[in-house]
């Protein structure tokens, strides 16, 4: 995946910022893609005795210990369906520098979203919402690639 500063776009209007739209439960959530390295499929786990309930396990991808956590738990979507698919972040760009992924019901598409599409007034004292993103009468929810 080419390489990007968070909140640039790759072309046409320099304002706008490429999401990863997902599923999670019954709500579609995004993420801006500078954050993501790539997408595997759910694959085995293997679980960390003691661990915080977020974290569902770890796993190998290519030779790299992989944590992977349920957004679900950090975000508090209610709904326990089976997920499909795992989105790992790039580890220079969240916080704890490791590699993480997330376990995401179903992923939908990767789309821009302009400034004037984004209500974060309803998300002020949120840190893992950057706001509400509103198409075609629908809503979905930015989230930022948190891991605790």
């Amino acid at each position: 995946m080419a390489t990007r500063q968070r909140g640039e776009s790759d072309g046409g209007d320099s304002d706008t910022t490429q999401v990863l739209e997902f599923g999670l439960g019954e709500e579609t959530y995004c993420l801006d893609i500078a954050y993501i390295d790539e997408i595997v499929d759910a694959g085995d786990l293997t679980a960390i005795p003691n661990s915080p309930r977020h974290v569902e396990g770890v796993m190998d991808l290519r030779g790299q210990t992989t944590t992977i956590i349920d957004p679900k738990t950090l975000l508090g979507v209610e709904g326990h369906t089976e997920s499909e698919r795992i989105v790992v972040f790039d580890p220079d760009a969240v916080e704890d520098g490791g590699t993480v992924g997330w376990t995401v019901d179903e992923v939908y598409q990767v789309r821009d979203v302009a400034p004037d599409q984004i209500d974060d007034a309803t998300t002020a004292d949120e840190d893992a919402v950057k706001g509400i993103v509103k198409d075609d009468g629908r809503f979905v929810v930015w989230v930022e690639p948190i891991t605790e």
